[in-house]
């Protein structure tokens, strides 16, 4: 978990495990730029059409609360670390 909080791109992963971050992340990042191919890539990596959904589904969620959050001026509590 050290290596994936540090660098994920850098972290030992699994291919698979490397393409639904990778998918979360430009998602997550620059949602406009997503495409077919992006879900492709997950299915060339054994994803199923409901396991697509749920990675976007959760990514989007956390997207959306972060949001809700920060519109509200909420802090993060003291116990969670900001590195």
């Amino acid at each position: 978990m050290a290596a994936v909080e540090a660098d994920w791109t850098s972290a030992p992963l699994s291919a698979r495990r490397r393409a639904m971050i990778g998918y979360a992340v430009k998602l997550t990042r620059s949602p406009g730029e997503m495409e077919q191919a992006d879900v492709e890539a997950l299915r060339s990596c054994g994803f199923s059409d409901r396991d697509v959904l749920d990675i976007t589904e959760v990514t989007a969620y956390y997207a959306y609360a972060n949001r809700i959050a920060d519109g509200l001026g909420i802090t993060i509590e003291e116990w969670i670390p900001e590195d």
